[in-house]
This record gives structure tokens, sequence and C-alpha cells, in this order.
């Protein structure tokens, strides 16, 4: 497994096809079943490259299996922290270290841009993703974001991992 920030050679379509295979398993009880299925293939395409955010994949040999974006926050109520906007896996990838070595990965590049507050949305109803940050350390905050994806309202709980204060040498491992 290697992970790296993309570069121009990457295929762009590679890495939405990661964002979508994942959607669709992930969310597939929570965000309505005709909304995933109209997800067109290169649907994520154009938003790797807006510069807004750096993004990271997962390579096994030369197949993009997972990725992750970052960048300091987009919400001006929390200006100085860093943010994770995404972390994705292919289906098959899912629960077997990948999405840990992606969080890790992710976290060390924030860090080593100065961040010591980290932060992510999670789908409320996602139990699977929030174990996994709960696990990691993150702390679920109180603050939520309301969305509506597919015609279907949907709540985003925010949760928040600070480097000062946890333990976070499983970041740097």
């Amino acid at each position: 497994m290697i992970i790296r920030l993309i570069n121009e050679k990457d295929d762009r379509a590679a890495i939405s096809r990661v964002y979508e295979e994942s959607w669709k398993r992930a969310y597939k009880n929570i965000i309505p079943r005709d909304y995933l299925e109209s997800i067109k293939k290169g649907h994520w395409v154009k938003s790797l490259d807006r510069g807004i955010w750096k993004t990271l994949i997962v390579l096994e040999g030369d197949h993009i299996v997972g990725t992750s974006s970052y960048c300091e926050s987009r919400f001006p109520e929390m200006k100085g922290y860093g943010e994770i906007v995404s972390i994705y896996l292919l289906p098959e990838y899912m629960g077997k270290g990948y999405g840990k070595a992606l969080l890790c990965e992710a976290v060390k590049n924030l860090a080593k841009e100065g961040y010591t507050k980290i932060f992510l949305w999670v789908l409320e109803e996602n139990a699977h993703a929030r174990a996994f940050y709960e696990r990691m350390g993150f702390q679920k905050q109180e603050v939520c974001l309301n969305d509506n994806i597919g015609g279907k309202d949907l709540r985003e709980v925010q949760y928040i991992y600070d480097l000062e204060d946890k333990d976070h040498e499983k970041f740097f491992e």
C-alpha cells in the first residue's frame, strides 16, 4: 500500500470511481437508492482539481483503492482548524486497515501544515463511520449541519480531534 498526494498523471476517473462505489455501499440504507443509482461515472472528476483542498490516494500496486481530501477549514466559525473533507475506499478494501492508514496520513499532513485541531463531518446515520472515528479518538460535538441528499433530509455531526489534548502517537507510527 502506498499513500500519496495526487499528481497530474493520476486518473481522475479512477479516483471518482472510489467515491461512486463507496457512496453506493456506505450510504446504501441512508441516502435514497434512486439517488445512489443515479450517480454517473466520473461524477467527482471536476471537484478533484479545484485547488481548495489537497487529495491523497491509496494505491495497491497501480490500482487506486482509496482517497481522502483535506484542507484548512472551509467554515469561518472553525478558522484555524484543519478539515478532513472526505475519506473513501473501494468497498472490497473497507475494514482492512486502509481507512486507518489514510486517516493517519491526512492527520499527519494537517499537523505538518501547523494544525493542532482537526475536524470532520459524518452523516449522523452512518454508524459504521462514526464508530471508526470514535475508535481513532475523534470526539463527537453537539454541532450539526442539516443537509438534503436525494430528497432526504439528513444531519451531519461534527467530530474534532485535538492533537494537543490527546495521545496521538497512533497517527504518527
